[in-house]
Order: C-alpha cells, then structure tokens, then sequence
C-alpha cells in the first residue's frame, strides 16, 4: 500500500523576541474608533489571560517571507535526505507575500513564493512545479491534501509543503488583536512511499468552507486610530464571531476526519491545532472530545507553542510539528505507529484536518 509520509521536517523561528511589556506604550482603540478606557497594562493582562500568548517572534528587516520559507525548506530537506531535484511540486501556504520593510506596506507576490524559494533552493529541474496556496491559517494543511491528491493521481510522489507569513508587517499597533500575531516559517517533505500496514502516512481529510458573513470574520481594514491616515489595509478579526464559529464547526470538522481514518478517539496520540489562541484551542479540543462522550480531555494531548511564539498562522503547525518530532517541545514526542490529527481554522472561514500516522 502507497502513503503520503513526511520524511523530513524544518522549520524557522526568527530571532526578534517581543514581549508583551513591549507593547505597554500602546494606544488601543476600538473597531468603532473610540478609545479603550483601560490603561495598556490591564488590557495586555486581559489578553495574555485569554491567549495565552506571553512572547512573539519578528523577522529582522531585512528577512523576507520567501526567505524564511526558505530556511525551513532547507532543514527539511537535510532532515529528509531527499535530492532537491527530485521534488515534484514546491507547495507554498501564506497569506500576504513578501512586504518588504524598507519600501512599503505593499505585498508582492509576482513572481509566486514558491518560485522564489525554487530559485533560491537552486532547484534547476523544470518538472518541480512551485505554486503558492492562499487559504488562510489551514493553508500549509490543505498543501498536505493537494499533495496527497496529486499523489494519489500519479502527478507527482515528492512534494514540498512550506507554510510561512511575515504577519508583523501588517498589524495595527492600534488593535489589541495585533499583539497575537507573530513571523516564522515551517515546511516538511512528503513522500509517496509503499508501506505496510494501516498506521502509516495521512489517512484521511476533510475539508470546509463558508463564505457568507463569515468572509468578514478575518478580513483587511484600516486602522482603528480615528487620528491617523486611513491609507494602509491591516489584519482584523471579529474576535468572538471567529470563537464562535470554531466551537462550532472545527470538533465537527475533526471528527469527521477521524472517523474516516477508521481509527477511534482512544488511538490519539496527539492534536496539533493551529496555534491561534490557547482558550480557543482548549475549548475545540474538549468540544472535539465530547462529541464522543467524554467529558476530560487526556492530559498532554495538545502540544502548544504559541505561548512563547504567537500566531504565526500557516507556519504555526508545522513548526509545531516539527518541534515534537525532533523532541524540542519538552513533554511531548512521537514513536512509529502513533496516530495524530492537524486541524486549523481561518481567514474565508475555512476548516480543515488530516488523520495521520507516524
């Protein structure tokens, strides 16, 4: 039987440490444009409590995204052993391009990222084909299923799937919701190999999309300061209508996977969820549990990092990976046969998950 394995794993954690202090100068408004009557240090409390977020990463100035994707590229590869010219496909999951520092706010994407990363690898062979995936946060996991897809159809059998934004870049330093984004890339190589017996490879997907009102939930505006120039779009959430909408489709989304996977909740060895706020995670994960009956959720189930490096959306879960699977992540780590599930939520709204076995 052929799976899709990741053979390798890479990921980059930039070197820019931002604290939650930093932010303590901040002006906050609010999306109405009126300002918070708290003073910054109780709002960054309030958030910390709900985030669970302590500490970000920013790239330095002179990074770019397709460079960070890069680097994470490079140490999957090296992890994996694979001959870069023997890659198929280059698979590149973000959401706002390059924005360099020193020019403009302006996202460029032509040429795609992914071909940024093919010249920079000094992948020569025509055959590996780079694209870029736009499909908010569940981005770097929808590359798994296009891959696994493209796999399954005798297009390619080597792929590699980067997820990597540079979201400090396009904060509003006058939205509280800015202080959860963060920078940093995460890729691994997967591989259409022959394997013996069930646990082995993605075992399952599913996929979903709704784009109503949710279309507005994570969404470019301009800033909340009624002073300053409304010139430069910015990311925004409707905070509480994405907390909603994630209790209430994601455990869904996950069981769904998990029960085509043909294995039960008792086979989990771990969750690795976008890393978008730890109240919110917690709360799908125990959601997740109870749709099979079971009121605790076992403990050490669900790795976390954003902690101490934010919400970097796409490249959020890979990273996460690829911390557990070279036992960076103190108190957690993998062994052959475990069964484990991705699972994010984001901008569009869209859901998605993959049943995999290690």
């Amino acid at each position: 039987m052929y799976r899709s394995i990741i053979t390798g794993s890479g990921c980059y954690i930039p070197e820019i440490v931002v604290k939650n202090r930093d932010f303590s100068t901040n002006i906050f408004y609010s999306e109405n444009g009126s300002l918070l009557d708290r003073p910054a240090p109780d709002i960054i409390d309030k958030f910390s409590r709900i985030t669970g977020i302590m500490e970000r990463r920013y790239a330095q100035q002179h990074m770019l995204t397709s460079d960070m994707a890069t680097q994470a590229a490079e140490r999957a590869i090296a992890d994996s052993g694979i001959q870069r010219e023997t890659i198929d496909q280059i698979i590149l999951a973000h959401n706002f391009g390059d924005i360099d520092c020193n020019r403009s706010a302006q996202t460029n994407i032509v040429p795609s990222l992914a071909s940024r990363v093919k010249h920079q690898l000094g992948i020569s062979n025509p055959a590996c084909i780079p694209y870029d995936l736009i499909f908010g946060c569940p981005g770097w996991i929808q590359g798994l299923i296009h891959a696994d897809a493209f796999f399954k159809a005798g297009i390619a059998k080597n792929a590699l799937i980067i997820g990597a934004d540079s979201l400090s870049r396009i904060i509003d330093k006058h939205d509280r919701d800015g202080m959860i984004f963060s920078d940093g890339a995460g890729a691994c190589i997967l591989q259409y190999q022959q394997q013996e017996g069930k646990a082995a490879g993605v075992l399952s997907a599913n996929v979903r999309s709704d784009c109503a009102e949710e279309v507005g939930y994570i969404r470019m505006d301009g800033t909340y300061s009624p002073a300053a120039e409304q010139d430069t779009l910015y990311i925004k959430m409707k905070g509480r209508k994405v907390y909603e909408y994630a209790l209430r489709h994601v455990p869904a989304a996950m069981k769904d996977c998990l029960d085509a996977s043909g294995y039960g909740i008792g086979d989990l060895k771990a969750v690795f969820i976008h890393q978008a706020n730890e109240k919110m995670d917690e709360a799908i994960v125990k959601c997740f549990y109870g749709l099979y009956g079971i009121a605790e959720v076992p403990a050490d189930i669900m790795p976390m990092c954003i902690q101490w490096l934010g919400n970097s959306s796409v490249a959020t879960i890979p990273t996460l990976f690829d911390l557990v699977r070279k036992n960076n992540l103190p108190g957690y780590q993998l062994e052959k046969g475990d069964i484990v599930l991705f699972a994010s939520v984001g901008a569009g709204m869209n859901i998605n998950a993959v049943c995999y076995g290690y």
